[in-house]
């Protein structure tokens, strides 16, 4: 499937977001909304634009290739917010959408002009989505705030990697991605609640927030029972068997069958039944207080199994499973080709361009992939003439003067 001439059936098609802000944290929550139909106009300065658009391991005619992807259904402007006479072109903008999506750090917007009680009283319904490192109160609130650095006081890099090692990054900029996805839950949230009242609000979600927000009860364990939770590799703690295991082809393949029918199919599988009443293993208390000896019977087996074969008997025999997936695995699997999980879009640089496609699908209003990153200012005289009806000779001007 390609994005080429693909209608907008978003259940956000009537919405507009000014995105403003840098990197991931706060585009990426623009992205998700661009996904499901908003119009995101990204304001980026003029010149040089998101650093995001120079990020990525690999680069091709001179652009990198996660730009295409976090600025994907979005709409390019340039405007110099450092200025006076940008920060009065964003007002008009702002005066007309229903979202601000901002990820600078705490008192930038107010330093510009810009700060929520200003911008109310020009749109009354907008819901200003602020995404920084700590927040906007607090004493860490003006400290600078990356996603690693939330990651790392939202405890998450703590129990990440291997207990014999130092704590890991997880291997893709989840703190940023996750601040993001609860700022655009807010944002919708928020989105609610004015269509009931009227009323725009902030939305104030911080990177280390997030990350804590997904540590399940890790701060309740210590509470109540002062366990700290510590780095497991790639067992899940007293949970067996949930693990990594080899294949005969030096390939490995993730096995889940910790509860106790599904533990009892397992052992079926691997023609030991007896596994399933040995005392040792026969309960989940049991298997995980014996783990790393029930982990070691397994892979024995394990590696006498061809990965293919292997995943098919697992699935056989109703016990989840899956191949440790790199990106040539995702684009054979025909799973994803028949969900459509990845998608060609049509870049004009790169020719036909491969991606993740729009999560989760809506059986009514679908999100889609309109078109990839823009170009710097690409939509300059469409937002600028189209939606502020700006004439040339103004347009002429604000170049010169180097505000767009």
């Amino acid at each position: 499937m390609t994005t080429e001439e693909i209608p907008n059936t978003g259940p956000l098609a009537d919405l507009r977001v000014i995105e403003m802000g840098t990197l991931l944290a706060g585009p990426f929550c623009g992205q998700l909304m661009g996904d499901f139909g908003a119009e995101v106009i990204k304001v980026e300065p003029p010149g040089k634009g998101d650093p995001m658009r120079e990020w990525g391991q690999e680069k091709s005619h001179g652009m990198s290739l996660w730009w295409p992807v976090i600025a994907r259904n979005k709409k390019s402007v340039t405007l110099n917010l450092r200025e006076q006479q940008g920060q009065e072109i964003v007002r008009e903008l702002i005066a007309k959408a229903d979202f601000l999506l901002e990820n600078f750090r705490p008192g930038t917007m107010e330093r510009w002009n810009l700060s929520y009680e200003e911008l109310r009283k020009i749109n009354p319904g907008l819901i200003m989505i602020r995404v920084s490192g700590f927040g906007q109160t607090g004493p860490y609130s003006r400290r600078a705030g990356f996603g690693a650095v939330g990651e790392s006081m939202g405890g998450l890099r703590y129990v990440c990697g291997d207990p014999s090692a130092p704590p890991s990054r997880m291997g893709i900029s989840i703190g940023d991605s996750l601040a993001a996805t609860f700022a655009c839950i807010g944002g919708l949230s928020a989105l609610h609640h004015r269509e009931r009242t009227g009323q725009g609000q902030v939305v104030d979600s911080a990177i280390y927030e997030a990350v804590l927000n997904m540590m399940e009860s890790l701060i309740t364990e210590y509470d109540q029972a002062g366990y700290i939770r510590e780095r497991q590799g790639s067992i899940l703690p007293n949970v067996a068997p949930s693990n990594v295991y080899p294949t005969r082809d030096d390939s490995m393949i993730l096995i889940a069958a910790n509860q106790d029918t599904v533990f009892k199919r397992l052992t079926e599988a691997m023609n030991r039944p007896d596994l399933a009443e040995d005392e040792k293993y026969k309960t989940h208390s049991a298997r995980g207080a014996n783990q790393v000896e029930l982990d070691a019977i397994i892979s024995e087996w394990t590696k006498t199994i061809d990965a293919a074969d292997l995943e098919n008997l697992m699935s056989e025999c109703g016990i989840p499973s899956g191949k440790i997936y790199r990106a040539p695995e995702m684009l054979e699997d025909a799973h994803f080709r028949a969900r459509e999980a990845i998608i060609k879009t049509q870049h004009p640089k790169f020719g036909e361009l491969m991606m993740q496609n729009v999560a989760p699908k809506l059986s009514v209003t679908p999100g889609s992939i309109r078109r990839p990153g823009p170009e710097l200012g690409q939509h300059n005289d469409e937002v600028y003439r189209g939606l502020l009806q700006y004439d040339d000779e103004r347009l002429a001007a604000l170049s010169a003067a180097g505000i767009i």
